[in-house]
C-alpha cells in the first residue's frame, strides 16, 4: 500500500532516440515511473509540445499511473528529443535538443499547491539550462518539504553557480561518482577519496542524506550520520539509460516508508541493475522477478 505517500517530479519529459528505436524518457519521468511502480502517488510537472510525441507522452504517463494534470501542452515548442549514442559497453552519451517544450515550464498556483502537500519533490540539474524552467523550479523549491536533487551533469548544459545554489537547497542529493568528484572540487574540496568527498559535501550542504552511485560497483548511502554500502549485482548490460533514475525512484520510495537504509539501498541497487540489463529506461518487473534476482534459490 502507498500509505498515501506523495511525490512530485519536476523537469524534462522527452524521447530518447536510439540508433534503432525511440523510447520515452527524461530523468524526472524515469524516476516518476519507478516511484509509481513502487506504489507512491506520483505527479509530473513538465511541458510537452502539441505534437504526436507530446500526445504519446501524456498517454504514457497515464498508463504508468502518473498524474499528468500539471504537464502543459505548448504550441510554441516541440516535445523534447535526445539522441543517444551507446558505446561497446552500453554506456550512453547524449545530444539534447534546445529549446524544447520542457525548457519552458510556466509556474502556476496549482503547481505550488501540489508541491506544498507532497512528501518528496524531485528535480534535476538539466532542467535549469533554460531561464524559464529554472525560474519555475526556484519558486517551487521555496514550498518543498523534502527536496531531492538528482544531479545529472550533461555538458554543456550546466553552470557552476546554478549547481551550487541548488545543492544548498536540497535535503537529499544523488551523485554518480564522477559528479561527486567534479562538484566537490567546485566547492574547493581538498580530498581525493570518495568517502572523504562525500563527508565533505555532507558538512557544507544542508542535505541530511547523500547517495553516490558507482555504476556496476553499486552505491554508497550516507544517512542518519552513517554510511551504508552495496557493492552491486552482476548483470549483462543492455544499456545504462535510466538505470540511475530507477535506482533513485526505488530508493526514495523505500526511505519514504522508513525502511532500514541498508535494505532500501540493496533493493535500489537491484532495480538499477535490472534496468541496465534491459533495453530502454523504464522496463517493468514483477515483485517475483525482483525477489528472484536478489535472492536466487541456492541448491546444493
Amino acid at each position: 500500500m502507498s500509505q498515501h505517500l506523495n511525490a512530485v517530479c519536476f523537469g524534462e519529459v522527452l524521447y530518447d532516440i536510439f540508433p534503432n528505436s525511440e523510447k520515452i524518457g527524461g530523468a524526472p519521468l524515469n524516476v516518476a515511473s519507478r516511484l509509481s511502480a513502487n506504489g507512491i502517488n506520483t505527479s509530473m510537472i513538465s511541458s510537452v509540445g502539441k505534437d504526436e510525441k507530446g500526445k504519446n507522452l501524456l498517454e504514457y504517463l497515464k498508463s504508468r499511473n502518473i498524474d499528468h494534470s500539471l504537464v502543459a501542452e505548448t504550441p510554441d515548442f516541440q516535445t523534447g528529443v535526445v539522441t543517444v549514442k551507446l558505446d561497446d559497453s552500453g554506456s550512453a552519451s547524449y545530444t539534447i535538443e534546445h529549446p524544447a517544450a520542457w525548457d519552458k515550464i510556466e509556474i502556476s498556483e496549482e503547481m505550488i499547491d501540489k508541491v506544498k502537500t507532497t512528501d518528496a519533490f524531485l528535480f534535476g540539474s538539466l532542467v535549469c539550462r533554460d531561464q524559464k524552467s529554472r525560474a519555475t523550479l526556484t519558486e517551487l523549491l521555496k514550498h518543498a518539504k523534502f527536496a531531492v536533487f538528482d544531479i545529472n551533469l550533461r555538458p554543456p548544459h550546466y553552470e557552476k553557480e546554478i549547481l551550487e545554489d541548488l545543492i544548498l537547497k536540497a535535503d537529499f542529493i544523488k551523485f554518480n561518482d564522477d559528479e561527486l568528484y567534479e562538484i566537490a572540487a567546485m566547492f574547493d574540496s581538498p580530498f581525493n577519496s570518495l568517502e572523504q568527498n562525500l563527508s565533505y559535501m555532507a558538512k557544507i550542504t544542508n542535505a541530511k542524506t547523500i547517495c553516490i552511485t558507482k555504476g556496476s560497483h553499486g552505491a554508497v548511502l550516507f544517512t542518519e550520520g552513517k554510511l551504508f554500502y552495496n557493492s552491486g549485482y552482476k548483470i549483462k548490460v543492455a544499456d545504462t539509460v535510466g538505470a540511475g533514475d530507477s535506482f533513485l525512484g526505488s530508493l526514495i520510495s523505500k526511505l519514504l516508508r522508513k525502511e532500514e537504509p541498508q535494505k532500501a539501498l540493496n533493493y535500489a541497487c537491484a532495480i538499477g541493475a535490472l534496468v541496465a540489463s534491459r533495453e530502454g529506461a523504464n522496463p517493468e518487473f514483477t515483485s517475483e522477478e525482483i525477489e528472484a534476482f536478489m535472492f536466487p534459490d541456492y541448491k546444493e
